[in-house]
C-alpha cells in the first residue's frame, strides 16, 4: 500500500510517499480502508519532534512509528478475531495507533465508532481528534451548561471551530474571538458575538465568562484570567508553534496552570482528547441532528501531505485540513 513515511523528525519535506506493507490486524484491532485523514498540530508535533517533550512517546532520536496520521475515516477491510462492534463493509470513523495518512490502517476497535450518516468520508475525517478535544473542553473541563457565557480563543480553527458549536448545543452564549476576515465564518456556526483579537483583547468585556476555552496558545494566564468570572473555568487546549523548542509553550498547561489553580477561585484545566468510542458516539449524534457540522478548510492528495501540513501551520485554515485517499 502507498503510505507518507517518515525516517527522521524535521519540516514537512522528511515525509515520502513509499510503498509499504499493510498493517498487522491484532485480535482486537479493526483493518480500515481510509478514504480521509484529518491533518491536526499533533502530526506536526510529531513529525518535527517539537517540542522535544513529545519524544518521550514517539521516539527519542527517530519517530517510532514511521507513518503519520491519527485522524481517519474509512471502510473496514478486515476485523480481528475478538471484534465484536464491526464487520467488513461498515462505514467508520476514529483514530489509530500506528499511522493513518495511508491506503489502509489498523486501529483498536475501541477507538473507532460508526461513521456519521449524513456526511462524507471527508467531512468525518476532520472531526475525531478535534471534535474530541473540544468535547473534553466544553463538557468535562469546562462543564458547560445552560446558560454560560463562553469564550473560545482561536474559534475559526479545527478545535475551536467544533468548540463554539458543542458549546452552542449544550446551551452557552459563545463569544468567538478570530481575525476579523473570519468573523462572518464564526457567526455562521452560531456565535453570538465576536471578539476581534487585532484590536482588542480577550478581557474587553471584563470577568464575565463562566468557561474560556483558549486553544490559541500564547497568552498569559494573568490575561485570561481577566475574562473569567471569580470561580470560571479556564480550559486550556495545546501549546504554541512559536515557543521554546523544548516545552512550545506546554508549561503553561502542563505546569503554571495547574499549580496556580491550587490558590485562585478559578480552575484552571489542562485538555488534550481521550479517544474513546463513547465519545466517537456522541460527536456522530451531534452531528446526525445537525447541532454540529464538520467544517473542511481545505483537501490534498495523499502525495501531498506535506503541503497539507504547511498550510495547516502558516495558511490559519477556517476549520480542518484533511487528506483524501
Amino acid at each position: 500500500m502507498k503510505a507518507i513515511v517518515q525516517d527522521t523528525y524535521g519540516p514537512a519535506d522528511v515525509l515520502q510517499l513509499r510503498d509499504i506493507g499493510r498493517p498487522a490486524v491484532g485480535d482486537d484491532d479493526v483493518l480500515v480502508q481510509v478514504r480521509a485523514a484529518g491533518v491536526d498540530p499533533g502530526v506536526w508535533i510529531f513529525m518535527a519532534g517539537r517540542p522535544y517533550l513529545a519524544r518521550l512517546a514517539s521516539g527519542l532520536r527517530r519517530p517510532r512509528v514511521p507513518v503519520r496520521g491519527r485522524d481517519l475515516a474509512g471502510v473496514v477491510a478486515a476485523v480481528g478475531a475478538r471484534v465484536t462492534r464491526f464487520r467488513p463493509g461498515d462505514e467508520v470513523y476514529g483514530t489509530c495507533l500506528r499511522g493513518s495518512y495511508a491506503e489502509f490502517a489498523s486501529a483498536p476497535q475501541r477507538r473507532l465508532a460508526r461513521k456519521p450518516a449524513n456526511v462524507s468520508f471527508t467531512q468525518a475525517a476532520a472531526v475525531p481528534v478535534s471534535g474530541m478535544t473540544a468535547l473534553r473542553a466544553v463538557r468535562d473541563s469546562g462543564e458547560v451548561r445552560p446558560g454560560h457565557r463562553v469564550l473560545v480563543i482561536g474559534a475559526s480553527g479545527g478545535v475551536g471551530s467544533l468548540a463554539v458549536q458543542i458549546a452552542k448545543a449544550y446551551g452557552a452564549t459563545v463569544t468567538a474571538v478570530c481575525a476579523p476576515a473570519k468573523a462572518d465564518f464564526v457567526r455562521s456556526l452560531g456565535a453570538e458575538d465576536v471578539l476581534d483579537y487585532t484590536s482588542e483583547e480577550v478581557d474587553r468585556d471584563g470577568p464575565v465568562y463562566d468557561v474560556v476555552i483558549d486553544t490559541g496558545g500564547d497568552r498569559p494566564l494573568s490575561l485570561l484570567r481577566r475574562a473569567l468570572a471569580p470561580h470560571g473555568t479556564l480550559a486550556l487546549v495545546g501549546g504554541a508553534y512559536t515557543k521554546g523548542p523544548m516545552l512550545s509553550g506546554y508549561d503553561r498547561q502542563m505546569f503554571r496552570a495547574p499549580l496556580l489553580s491550587l490558590f485562585v477561585g478559578q480552575r484552571l484545566r489542562s485538555v488534550s482528547a481521550v479517544e474513546r468510542a463513547g465519545d466517537l458516539d456522541e460527536l456522530r449524534n451531534l452531528v446526525e441532528s445537525g447541532a454540529l457540522t464538520p467544517v473542511v478548510d481545505r483537501t490534498y492528495p495523499l502525495a501531498e501531505t506535506s503541503d497539507a501540513i504547511r498550510h495547516l501551520r502558516d495558511g490559519h485554515p477556517a476549520g480542518k485540513v484533511v487528506l483524501t485517499i
